[in-house]
């Protein structure tokens, strides 16, 4: 087989970048199973056995199997391809395995019992907030001695920098067990707390952010409300204002403990585009009064992959290292409301920051995590053609109501509703001939109607790159994420530092992450192709 230099030239970019389907007869599936294969054969050699350095962990909030590649689907589309060829960012990385994410009282687990234990790494009840499970869900007292520390407590005590983003609030349960401690997820602000719980002991989580929290270099994400006293106005909508009762205003109380000079509180897109991380040590970024948009309706407010630029960019000056958290809250927010189109636009806008994150740091001594506390109930199916849009109707397969059908659908939420008024109505499901069903706030068609679609049971994935990755195998308890965390940088745990010999020559790497992968797969498609057979 002889290929021109420049077919030769076009065919490799093709295949390499997966912009053409054409060339999927035997020799292009054998050559990519063949790479992979070598890979897979040279990794024990390979294995990066480094002390982490640095840690950033990337959190999908809601982000199933069933998310992630109808996600992936969605980003080829959108650049033009079929879909279903594209890579993710994170499905790059070395190490993958699965996460068993139930809680102790909760066969499907909810969004603070699932952080606490992949951050603090233990399990517990749901709702519970960097507690144990001798925590009661509203009982500060049960709380008082069962608090457990977050990785980021950790890495601040290793004199690390720390920082997080999130498109929910950050005080909403992911963040929140980073540096807080409560029996209730929902006790955000003063507010919630009941009188007789605060008289205990028991503090709000924005209470917490900037009292516990104090050392956070960076903090980006949304809720304000829960920062602000009830009789201040909101820097952006004058018709809300702060919901706290006590009068504290704590974004003036952090300015206040802070250098003015280095220091920034910002609430919209241009007050964060001036914002020179070389001249921050600290940023505190609120740019909304509850979450941040959604990716697909954003307008006056950074995207998660700006977030994480910025964030990283003001971490990465501490020569001790960083750990940085940056959650892709709105995923979750998207499918209990029924609106796959805005969790997959919002998914592809988290590749865009987990992509961001490998080009600023480096593989040698940068552990990157990308997982999820959860699944939902999305499923995806219908026997479709390749390339069928990921959002649109089900062009080849046929329904015994003869009604057409969506590629995602829900086993329970709003659609449910939906289809059950229109099944009163009609006494049949909706026909969605004339519906735009992608649009990001359609909702997809669901079986049990429910006002909210609820998570799901199954496992979901770890994808792992960098320093002692290749602990992440098989399949897991949720809390044991933390403790590979804390084994690779030598959070507490100085195990792996006691024992850890540097290479000899190892230092920072002037090939980027990804780089000698892809000179290999050149490397191999070139020679697979033209050597004699």
């Amino acid at each position: 087989m002889r290929f021109t230099g420049w077919t030769m030239i076009w065919l490799l970019l093709c295949l390499a970048f997966a912009g053409c389907t054409w060339a999927q007869n035997a020799q292009f599936w054998n050559i990519q199973a063949q790479d992979t294969l070598q890979k897979a054969l040279t990794r024990e050699a390979s294995l990066n056995r480094n002390v982490a350095k640095n840690i950033v962990f990337f959190l999908g909030d809601g982000m199933g199997v069933s998310t992630v590649t109808a996600a992936r689907i969605m980003k080829g589309q959108q650049a033009g391809m079929t879909g279903e060829e594209t890579v993710l960012s994170w499905e790059k990385f070395s190490s993958v395995a699965l996460s068993k994410t139930y809680n102790t009282n909760r066969q499907v687990p909810d969004s603070a019992g699932t952080a606490t234990a992949y951050f603090c790494g233990v399990k517990t009840k749901e709702e519970m907030i960097g507690v144990d499970d001798q925590a009661v869900l509203g009982d500060c007292q049960s709380s008082l001695n069962a608090a457990v520390d977050s990785v980021m407590t950790d890495a601040e005590k290793e004199g690390k920098a720390t920082g997080f983003v999130t498109t929910a609030r950050v005080t909403h349960a992911t963040p929140a067990c980073l540096y807080a401690h409560s029996p209730d997820r929902n006790w955000e602000n003063n507010a919630d707390v009941p009188e007789a719980e605060a008289a205990l002991g028991c503090t709000d989580i924005a209470h917490q952010l900037v009292t516990l929290g104090q050392n956070i270099k960076v903090i980006m994400g949304g809720g304000r409300r829960e920062m602000l006293p009830d009789n201040f106005t909101d820097y952006e909508y004058s018709a809300l204002t702060g919901q706290r009762t006590d009068g504290r205003n704590l974004v003036d109380e952090w300015l206040a403990s802070k250098d003015a000079q280095t220091s920034h509180f910002v609430w919209n897109l241009d007050q964060f585009n001036e914002v020179d991380p070389e001249n921050t040590e600290y940023l505190l970024g609120l740019f909304e009064s509850s979450h941040m948009q959604y990716e697909g309706e954003r307008t006056n407010e950074p995207s998660i992959a700006e977030m994480t630029e910025k964030a990283i960019r003001i971490l990465q000056k501490d020569t001790d290292g960083f750990f940085l958290m940056v959650e892709a809250g709105r995923i979750d927010h998207a499918h209990h409301d029924g609106f796959a189109g805005n969790a997959l636009n919002d998914t592809v806008a988290f590749d865009a920051a987990v992509a961001k994150a490998v080009e600023l740091t480096n593989e040698e001594d940068t552990l990157i995590i990308v997982t999820a506390d959860h699944s939902h109930v999305m499923t995806l199916g219908g026997y479709q053609s390749r390339g069928n849009p990921i959002l649109g109707l089900v062009d080849l397969s046929s329904a015994e109501d003869d009604l057409p059908f969506t590629s995602i659908g829900y086993t329970n939420g709003p659609g449910g509703i939906a289809e059950q008024v229109s099944y009163k109505l009609f006494g049949r499901r909706r026909n969605l001939t004339d519906n735009d069903t992608e649009n990001p706030r359609f909702t997809q068609p669901g079986i049990v109607p429910r006002e909210s679609e609820t998570h799901g049971g199954e496992d979901v994935a770890i994808y792992a790159n960098g320093p002692m990755s290749h602990l992440f195998h098989g399949v897991h308890e949720q809390n044991y994420i933390a403790h590979v965390v804390r084994y690779a940088a030598c959070l507490g745990n100085r195990q792996h530092c006691d024992e850890y010999v540097a290479p000899c020559g190892s230092g920072a790497s002037s090939v980027p992450s990804g780089g000698v992968t892809m000179i290999t797969v050149l490397l191999n498609l070139w020679l697979a192709l033209v050597l004699p057979k």
